[in-house]
């Protein structure tokens, strides 16, 4: 029997996993959404959203997808999660992987030209919107920011050709101070904070609930709740390891709640394991 079982639950409450159906949309993750929309359906070009790790940006990614389930046919989405490369070449090709196109370039002015009247048939012809969603925007070197400015000067008097959504950690901020340029193409700038402790609250409660939690039932009590906030400082990702070790631990302990007290202990713990590391 899974863990998650004997408490009454039907699936795991607390899994590390991007699952969108898990996902507690806060204010500032449900107006990057409600933006990121806009963006991308008016083609107004390069987005970027920032949060430092654990906000939840791979998950909202996940969720922007499902905001155009309905349009799929108009849009055609495509996902880089690692924008790491050897060289500039490297870095176009796999672009055009991801876009699916199958032409075999022999060099980078290749690649562009490809690659160019790949979008334009795409968005002309085929009456789509391409938009390159890169997760860990961080990473990008300066070579690359300039490869997708240079993708988003593709446009006809009417349009974009492609549309671009970077998702990067704060110190992507400055490597953009540093490409005047490229911030100039910045349509959509916005900045995840992580949550407050009411947020916090309806996170775990919100978790349990998608989990199969029955109404009335109380796994973690207020004070609980509070120490784990403090602990994690509101970061999502933070929040959801610690309340998984919770409740390992509620079980193991034979208690039937996750009180302040047993809180205190469990992070002490790992307090004195993070000393070590």
């Amino acid at each position: 029997m899974e863990y998650f079982e004997q408490l009454g639950l039907t699936k795991e409450p607390f899994s590390n996993t991007p699952d969108p159906a898990f996902f507690y949309r806060s204010r500032e993750h449900q107006e990057a959404l409600y933006r990121l929309e806009i963006a991308i359906r008016t083609r107004r070009g390069l987005s970027v959203i920032l949060g430092a790790v654990g906000t939840g940006k791979t998950t909202l990614s996940r969720i922007l997808l499902q905001q155009f389930e309905e349009d799929r046919d108009k849009f055609v989405f495509r996902m880089m999660l690692d924008p790491n490369f050897q060289s500039e070449f490297e870095f176009l090709k796999a672009i055009m992987e991801i876009f699916e196109v199958r032409s075999i370039p022999n060099s980078t002015l290749e690649c562009k030209n490809i690659l160019q009247n790949h979008l334009y048939k795409l968005s002309l012809l085929e009456e789509k919107n391409p938009v390159l969603l890169l997760d860990e925007g961080q990473m990008l070197t300066p070579t690359y920011m300039e490869v997708l400015r240079n993708l988003l000067n593709y446009e006809t008097n009417e349009q974009k050709l492609l549309q671009v959504v970077i998702f990067a950690q704060p110190e992507f901020l400055l490597k953009i101070k540093k490409k005047p340029n490229f911030n100039d193409r910045i349509a959509l700038g916005y900045s995840i904070n992580p949550l407050n402790l009411v947020e916090t609250k309806e996170l775990i409660e919100y978790r349990l609930k998608k989990a199969g939690l029955k109404n009335g039932r109380i796994l973690f009590q207020d004070d609980a709740i509070e120490h784990i906030y403090y602990y994690t400082n509101g970061y999502p990702r933070k929040i959801i390891n610690t309340c998984h070790e919770a409740l390992i631990t509620m079980l193991r302990s034979d208690k039937e709640v996750v009180d302040g007290e047993m809180m205190q202990g469990i992070l002490k713990q790992k307090e004195l394991w993070n000393a070590l590391v």
